[in-house]
């Protein structure tokens, strides 16, 4: 059976009967144990996805298949599928089960989507390269030496190399962007609120958004129009409309591109990303759109106010984590405060605890007012020059990333050097804003190299015209 980058093609050769779901399955499973020392994969459904199948060719043979009938998706392990492990790739949740289901997993399955598995990832979310994992890192498809990205490097790479047709991951600062870019798919992070993150186990609940990977955009919308919506499960879920997402719509002559001047100055950035972007702006030229370069003002205080505020919310959320309801338990302990000081200290990863204990800080008394307070008012100047841009602009273009995948088991002196890999991503996170990676070339090795759309809030069909535009460009 050959590949598939399509679901209307995969839907029309099971109306045809050219063949089954289940073959579909055993097609993606037997990819899955070829691929095995990637390490995507944590957990795959083997029983539960065949049986599914079943019922889904028979609903196909009846005319009573839903919408996304033939789609294969695998779920990064930060999202609840009801009785089955869910562990943040983090051993704090060592064998824990979830007892229900993300209201995103719900949604695929009413539309006869298959869940083949659980996909690797950074512990908690936490991490730009999937080696923070208690599974072991994951590897990159093209280069097993590179890493993956991160946080959802094991559903980047799953995509990648056609282990599911598309995969759920979370992006809190750049966590779908940033893998996407890393092994040449696309990745859509969208509004936030515009996807129930009910079932998500929460690192930062003020930027965690669940996103998309796949291959092709045009399943990507699909996947899109499935899950999104309000829910009354999830507080800060939107009630605005869910669009008939798609990808056949073209953007106008007179759109308007910008981006930011100071990128291209960036010390940090490769020197092929700079060379390849630099291209795609020369390219929108010559098709005659409105492309200009701005100065954002607030480029230096970016990443950190994105840092401090997730820190200090993930310190917040995580104190449920203290052996005493469910998860990991430290063995042999006195009394109750070492136990949780036991606990907490050999069940979370090394990243985990220093993001913990530097939220923690700026939490405390004395400290509150001058980090994580004046945060919050850095974010919401951050938030209104981004909307005093889109009165001007309607796209903002980037690199995803200032370079390509890097080696696995960098030793860095300086763990803050890692948080850089988020240069380009946090804006949008902090703004609240849609924004979408998709593959604009390679380097001289041959690694992916992603190029990044952002527009204004809920525009996340305009995303998808503009990278379906630039994908064609290359």
């Amino acid at each position: 059976m050959r590949t598939f980058h399509s679901l209307e093609e995969i839907q029309s050769l099971l109306n045809t009967g050219k063949f089954s779901c289940l073959e579909l399955i055993n097609h993606y499973i037997t990819i899955i144990k070829n691929y095995e020392s990637l390490n995507a994969f944590v957990e795959v459904f083997h029983d539960e996805a065949r049986q599914r199948a079943v019922l889904i060719d028979k609903k196909i043979s009846q005319g009573k298949a839903g919408k996304l009938a033939g789609l294969v998706i695998g779920v990064k392990d930060l999202i609840c599928v009801s009785s089955h492990h869910v562990q943040a790739a983090s051993s704090v949740l060592e064998n824990f089960t979830s007892e229900y289901s993300a209201t995103v997993i719900d949604r695929l399955l009413e539309e006869d989507a298959v869940i083949i598995g659980r996909l690797n990832c950074d512990e908690f979310g936490m991490g730009s390269s999937s080696e923070n994992s208690c599974y072991g890192p994951v590897h990159n498809g093209i280069d097993p030496t590179r890493v993956a990205g991160g946080s959802s490097g094991g559903s980047a790479v799953a995509v990648q190399m056609d282990m599911c047709l598309a995969s759920l991951g979370t992006d809190t600062g750049g966590s779908v962007r940033q893998p996407a870019s890393f092994c040449g798919v696309v990745g859509l992070k969208p509004t936030y609120s515009r996807i129930s993150r009910y079932g998500l186990i929460a690192y930062a609940s003020s930027f965690d958004t669940i996103g998309i990977l796949s291959k092709s955009i045009d399943v990507n919308a699909r996947i899109l129009e499935a899950i999104a919506g309000h829910d009354p499960l999830d507080s800060s879920s939107s009630s605005i409309p869910v669009d008939a997402y798609n990808a056949s719509g073209n953007i106008l002559p007179n759109t308007s591109f910008c981006y930011d001047n100071e990128v291209l100055k960036s010390e940090g950035l490769d020197v092929e990303v700079k060379e390849c972007f630099t291209r795609q702006l020369e390219n929108l030229q010559k098709k005659g759109y409105r492309l200009e370069g701005i100065k954002f003002p607030y480029n230096k205080y970016v990443l950190p106010t994105y840092y401090l505020l997730t820190m200090a919310e993930a310190s917040s959320n995580l104190s449920r984590y203290d052996g005493v309801r469910y998860g990991y338990r430290e063995p042999g302990y006195g009394n109750l405060l070492e136990m949780y000081e036991r606990t907490r200290t050999n069940g979370f990863g090394p990243e985990v605890k220093r993001r913990l204990m530097l939220g923690t800080f700026v939490l405390s008394a004395g400290y509150y007012d001058a980090y994580y307070s004046k945060a919050q008012k850095v974010r919401r100047l951050i938030k209104e020059h981004v909307d005093e841009i889109f009165s001007t602009y309607d796209y903002i273009l980037s690199p995803t990333t200032p370079g390509p995948a890097f080696n696995l088991g960098i030793q860095r002196k300086n763990p803050v050097e890692m948080y850089l890999e988020d240069l380009f991503t946090v804006q949008s996170s902090l703004a609240g804003i849609p924004s979408i990676s998709v593959p604009m070339g390679k380097n001289r090795d041959g690694l992916p190299l992603g190029l990044q759309i952002s527009a204004n809030m809920f525009k996340e069909n305009a995303l998808y015209y503009a990278g379906k535009m630039l994908m064609n460009l290359n």
